[in-house]
């Protein structure tokens, strides 16, 4: 086989970082098991096991010098990886060796080193969604005053302003970091449980004593930085931690696609358009095209995302008791992928809202283009002050908004429902008195004031993370 003929995952040649693919590379992962297993021989040594000072020394020197090849050969012999691991360090620790992985389950090493990365992973992408939400932030504070098409069902509706429109996907992502920091801040370690989760190996290391099995579980769990382990379990922690992260994660995929979306949308309006770079090639076919590439690569790791889901779900639902080994394969693919899917949407997200593109012209014809209809309601308010009948005059506006409107559809006209409104006696209202009512930001409502409100909450979350957000991210294509 040569060097590009078998399978590559798109995930590690395109579109996660270095430092996400590493937390789920065979290096973090076999790294994380060895310190796994010098912090249980630390534990039981002081539970009062006859563990020497020189055997945890030896563990500690080679806890970074891996022998693959022969934890390979090893695993292929005897056909399981844990043991494959614990022969080939053996072999580079012989004092060492009869007190590895005492007491211990394969779980032990595996499912505690799961959720080490797990948390480690929801750092990284909490750091990146931090840097996500302050250029959000600056945005809607640059453009809180700019009105804007506001839409239901994609039509014009009535206006608001761009920064208020970028309030909406900021919101969406503030939700997404609480519950990122409600589910981080709930992982615990699976612990030293055993083979069905009743720690009955232990009990019988420690000569029945439940407060050394205690002590040990305390003992790892601070050495990792969690607060405890899980109370009960079965041989491995309940999968629902799997299905909860999981979902966390679907939660920003789905808050990036719909911005991702919007910004698609917004581009087709050549309102506003994500970076393009000088050299930047929109289309092999047509020069002039300027495709919104990184908000459809958003939209299309996110629909991943979301549809990945489902993995954690279904395989918390089908464990068989205390445990059976149909999860390990189907998780080692989907957490892992969930991650790396997240960590590139971020990544995209971050490149992109540090260089929005906004076109205050186009945003500003569109708007007086429809703002004759969404006038109306005052200039007949007016009209009604003035002696008007107000159901008369709404029959008219009706009328009279339908022809302007075939005018402009069928016709390819301007609008023209204010000379329509001018010449209709009804109203006895001159143009200048109209124009009066066209200024857009009339129209905005409480825009550009719910933005500085939101804007505070905010920065109230950004002061108290302050240092955590991540770096600008680079694309490799």
């Amino acid at each position: 086989m040569t060097e590009k003929s078998g399978y590559e995952s798109p995930f590690s040649t395109r579109y996660a970082s270095d430092e996400m693919q590493y937390l789920f590379s065979a290096d973090c992962k076999f790294k994380t098991w060895r310190k796994l297993w010098i912090a249980l021989a630390e534990a039981e040594q002081k539970a009062g096991l006859d563990i020497t000072d020189e055997q945890i020394a030896e563990m500690k020197a080679h806890a970074d010098d891996i022998d693959y090849a022969a934890a390979d050969a090893y695993e292929a012999k005897l056909r399981h990886d844990v043991m494959a691991h614990v022969s080939a360090w053996g072999d580079r620790c012989p004092n060492a060796k009869p007190i590895i992985h005492l007491g211990a389950t394969s779980c032990f090493v595996g499912d505690n080193t799961d959720i080490i990365i797990m948390r480690d992973a929801l750092g990284l992408v909490r750091g990146k969604l931090l840097s996500v939400m302050r250029n959000l932030r600056d945005f809607a504070m640059l453009y809180k005053d700019m009105p804007a098409l506001a839409y239901t069902h994609l039509q014009p509706a009535q206006l608001t302003t761009v920064g208020k429109r970028a309030t909406l996907w900021l919101y969406e992502l503030s939700l997404d970091f609480a519950d990122l920091d409600y589910v981080r801040g709930s992982l615990k370690l699976l612990g030293s449980k055993g083979t069905t989760g009743t720690q009955a190996s232990f009990m019988e290391l420690f000569g029945g004593d439940g407060a050394k099995c205690r002590f040990v579980e305390d003992y790892i769990a601070e050495k990792f930085g969690f607060e405890g382990c899980v109370p009960v379990s079965g041989q491995t922690y309940s999968r629902k931690f799997d299905t909860r992260v999981v979902n966390m994660l679907a939660g920003i995929a789905s808050s990036a696609y719909k911005f991702a979306n919007d910004l698609r949308i917004l581009q087709s309006f050549k309102e506003m358009e994500e970076p393009f770079e000088k050299n930047q090639i929109g289309s092999s076919a047509m020069p002039y095209k300027r495709n919104p590439m990184r908000s459809e690569r958003i939209c299309a790791l996110a629909r991943y995302v979301l549809c990945d889901a489902l993995n954690p779900a279904i395989t918390a639902s089908t464990q068989w008791f205390e445990r059976t080994l149909d999860d390990s394969a189907n998780k080692r693919i989907s957490v892992a992928e969930a991650f790396l899917a997240v960590d590139a949407i971020l990544n995209i997200y971050i490149n992109v809202t540090s260089g929005l593109v906004v076109y205050p012209k186009v945003i500003r014809s569109r708007v007086m283009a429809e703002l004759p209809f969404m006038a109306t309601e005052n200039i007949m308010m007016d009209a009604v002050k003035r002696g008007g009948d107000r159901q008369e005059l709404h029959e008219r506006i009706r009328v009279h908004s339908i022809a302007a409107g075939k005018r402009v559809k069928e016709d390819g006209e301007p609008n023209d429902l204010i000379e329509r409104i001018c010449a209709d006696p009804a109203f006895g209202v001159t143009r200048e008195e109209i124009e009066a009512h066209l200024a857009p930001e009339n129209y905005t409502g409480r825009s550009a004031e719910q933005v500085v409100e939101f804007v505070e909450q905010i920065d109230r979350l950004l002061a108290e993370n302050a240092g955590d957000a991540a770096a600008g991210a680079e694309l490799r294509v």
